[in-house]
């Protein structure tokens, strides 16, 4: 009696017949309440409005025979509680007789399940915008830990081409004061060669005394026998090596090739920034010696 009075009570109240079936079957007919959070907690089931089928041997609003002999006090204790508070069709009088509800009782008993109800589905609805709440924070706390770890990637990245720079100012520097010193002792060197001084003015001849010991051969120039290249990639980057004073240019071409990270198939050219000069095919073949790059140089790889 108090499965078929909780159906009836929920049916009352706009619940779907499959609905209401499933909520008493799944609650073990504990009452009105607990099938109204049951529905409430599985409204969005997808197979909720689907027939209910009971399992054989337990027909809703039935007991079995096992159940009625083993736990008759449980039946009843629950058809009179169900009467007791309200929620089935009977109610009792002063002198503790079960009574037939009214029209009037069924709809203040309908009244009262419904603002019950919706008490439920208010909490509920609040309960669910704490949840809400919750997720948001931890989602922006997520997202402001990722743009932490975002903006330190970034100073890092910056730091680290600040740092490159730098490095790169600190190597031109030093390639423009190894040309400066090259040029320099190349001026002293065609000073050595050629003299120096200003032009005597012309007179008279006088003759000189010669002795054996004042006249002799000038001084020789100094042979080097090796040169000092540092050559600038295309990249910035420099390396340094020496060659043979007799080597022909080719062979610092080859070098570059092989070790200048030059791009496969792509061609270069050389030049000489002080004085300018750019070496043609021709001058591939000449010694380094031939083209002034003896003791050392400075060579700049440039693209055709």
């Amino acid at each position: 009696m108090a499965e078929l009075t909780t159906l009836e009570s929920l049916l009352e109240m706009g619940f779907g017949r499959n609905r209401v079936e499933r909520a008493v079957a799944n609650t073990g007919n504990q009452g009105i309440e607990r099938a109204m959070d049951w529905l409430m907690e599985h409204e969005d089931d997808p197979d909720i409005d689907e027939p209910y089928v009971q399992p054989v041997g337990n027909i809703l609003g039935e007991e079995t025979t096992n159940q009625s002999s083993t736990e008759p006090s449980s039946l009843v204790d629950t058809t009179e509680g169900q009467c007791a508070s309200g929620d089935g069709s009977f109610t009792e009088n002063s002198d503790g007789e079960k009574m037939q509800m009214t029209e009037e009782e069924k709809r203040e008993q309908v009244k009262r399940l419904e603002e019950l109800m919706r008490s439920k589905q208010a909490e509920r609805r609040e309960r669910e915008r704490a949840e809400e709440v919750d997720r948001e924070k931890q989602r922006r706390k997520h997202g402001q830990e990722l743009q932490q770890v975002r903006q330190k990637l970034q100073d890092d990245e910056m730091k680290k081409l600040a740092d490159q720079r730098r490095k790169e100012k600190m190597e031109d520097k030093l390639a423009r004061q190894r040309v400066k010193d090259k040029i320099a002792r190349d001026r002293e060197e065609r000073a050595q060669k050629f003299g120096g001084g200003a032009p005597a003015v012309p007179g008279p001849a006088q003759p000189t005394p010669t002795s054996p010991t004042s006249q002799g051969p000038p001084p020789s120039k100094k042979e080097y026998e090796e040169s000092k290249i540092q050559i600038r990639l295309l990249d910035g980057s420099t390396i340094t090596t020496s060659f043979k004073a007799q080597e022909p240019l080719a062979a610092v071409r080859v070098y570059v090739q092989m070790n200048g990270n030059t791009p496969e198939g792509q061609d270069f050219m050389l030049l000489s920034p002080y004085p300018r000069q750019v070496y043609t095919e021709l001058d591939m073949e000449k010694p380094l010696k031939e083209l002034n790059l003896v003791p050392s140089a400075v060579l700049f790889v440039a693209k055709k």
